[in-house]
């Protein structure tokens, strides 16, 4: 299983889905997903835009936890 760690970074950050969409160029709807935990799949351009919006590594973005 992927998890998502987006929400648990803007909340140490005191950042909203807004701030990030600014600063990212992703859509809200595709911000929210990932933050929700919703999503099935991810464009590895959004995954550099967040990556890069946040100046973080994608292993800092997502974990992997075996089933």
């Amino acid at each position: 299983m992927i998890k998502c760690r987006l929400s648990r970074i803007l909340g140490d950050r005191k950042m909203h889905i807004l701030d990030l969409k600014r600063l990212s160029k992703v859509s809200y709807v595709t911000l929210s997903h990932l933050y929700h935990e919703k999503s099935t799949r991810i464009d590895f351009n959004t995954i550099e835009a967040i990556c890069k919006a946040l100046n973080i590594g994608v292993g800092d973005l997502f974990e992997y936890i075996p089933e």
